[in-house]
């Protein structure tokens, strides 16, 4: 083993841990209704095909658009003021990362949820309104995240449901599956900081948006997962679709190489921050620091040591951290139904339940796996919970259909600096 990547799995190992306090609790209780916060960098053409369809959704709870003008020069404010004049803008000179720019649109939202929004999506019919229902149907939901489509010949590169698995060692750690046919309201690990909505009061009471990521990614992964600790979960919602225009922010500003190395050191970053079992941390990194070695990508291991030695937070965590890994790894599906109760069906494929068993239960959990194993036992728990009543449990062989996981190269965040 070379020195430096001795280095770094040293410096992991002498880790400091710190103490961070949430940003507190509201003054007073705020208003149902939705505060959309959209960064945005010279982002008027943008926002000129975006917040159409903000404008055009039906929904019986008031909605406010909050774009954060970020260093623009192409007139974004001026621009609102005439053709949005409902939209508040919240400016800044500078351009900021994307952290701290959405967490200026949070301290000024004054509903009780906030939808984080890139200015290059597109919203479907109904977005909100299936979001919202998601926070109906799941004790303690964090946060609800929508389906990302990309335009007709674009590789899609996200889906929303994002999952802690690889395909090869040699890939990044987390991925987005492709979601199956009738798949709705699974536990993903975090909602994407580019199309999501979330209970403000959580939201704040975990400090918001962590800024030590710059100038983007990741920073929403890290959300979800300190979300998670405290028993928070976060849900793919089907109904809720988006086109996503794929870094057309990013794109002007940054090189593909920096984007690559920016995703590379803040998944460090995330690691050292947010993992809080040691055990969990040190495999965690010592299998990053060992790709990055392997696949000759940045960070070096030196810079890696520097990470790991700037320190994590001291938490105190509710849910067990490999529980909720083991149920977002990608081996759990939910399938609304149409009868009552809960069916659990553990299968060696992931796949679309029998038509039979969707008609006998209000929703269908399956599990990749034996009833032994640990996502089966958590999905289990957390069932039971959301579905009061009685579960129906089944083991069964599952019939030979394609393999819907997507082996497309994972998009830990669809969040863009300044975007």
């Amino acid at each position: 083993m070379s020195f430096d990547r001795t280095l770094a799995r040293f410096a992991a190992a002498l880790r400091p841990k710190w103490r961070q306090s949430g940003a507190g609790a509201f003054a007073c209780q705020p208003a149902l209704g939705i505060s959309v916060v959209i960064p945005s960098r010279n982002g008027r053409a943008l926002l000129e095909t975006c917040l159409p369809t903000i404008t055009a959704q039906s929904f019986y709870l008031p909605v406010e658009t909050i774009v954060v003008d970020n260093g623009s020069d192409d007139g974004t404010p001026p621009w609102l003021a005439v053709h949005y004049p409902e939209a508040r803008a919240v400016i800044s000179e500078r351009p900021l990362s994307f952290a701290r720019a959405i967490n200026l649109g949070i301290a000024a939202a004054r509903y009780s949820h906030v939808c984080m929004l890139n200015n290059d999506m597109l919203l479907e019919p109904g977005f909100f309104a299936a979001l919202w229902h998601a926070f109906d149907a799941v004790p303690d939901l964090f946060c609800a995240t929508a389906q990302i489509l990309f335009p007709p010949g674009v590789r899609r590169e996200e889906t929303g449901k994002a999952v802690m698995a690889q395909s090869s060692p040699d890939d990044f750690p987390v991925r987005c599956d492709e979601p199956l046919p009738g798949e709705d309201s699974t536990w993903v690990l975090y909602g994407s900081g580019g199309c999501s909505l979330y209970d403000a009061a959580k939201l704040r009471a975990l400090g918001n948006v962590d800024e030590a990521y710059e100038p983007a990614y990741v920073e929403d992964m890290d959300l979800g997962w300190r979300a998670w600790q405290q028993g928070w979960p976060t849900v793919y919602v089907a109904g809720a679709v988006v086109e996503h225009r794929h870094r057309a922010t990013t794109s002007r500003y940054y090189t593909p190489e920096e984007l690559d190395r920016v995703l590379e050191v803040n998944y460090l970053k995330f690691l050292v921050r947010a993992v809080d079992s040691r055990p969990l941390f040190l495999r965690l990194w010592n299998e990053a620091v060992d790709r990055l070695v392997r696949t000759g990508r940045a960070p070096a291991p030196r810079e890696a040591a520097a990470i790991a030695l700037a320190g994590g937070r001291l938490v105190r965590v509710q849910f067990p951290e490999e529980d909720f890994l083991a149920l977002t790894d990608g081996s759990v599906a939910v399938f609304p139904g149409e009868g009552s109760g809960v069916g659990l069906l553990a299968c060696p494929k992931l796949e679309t339940p029998p038509s039979e068993f969707l008609r006998a239960h209000a929703a269908v959990v399956v599990v990749r796996g034996t009833p032994g194993a640990r996502a089966y036992r958590v999905a289990r728990s957390l069932a039971a919970r959301r579905w009061p009543g009685a579960i129906s449990e089944a083991a069964a062989p599952s019939p030979a259909r394609p393999d819907h996981t997507t082996s497309n190269p994972p998009t830990t965040s669809s969040s863009s600096p300044a975007s």
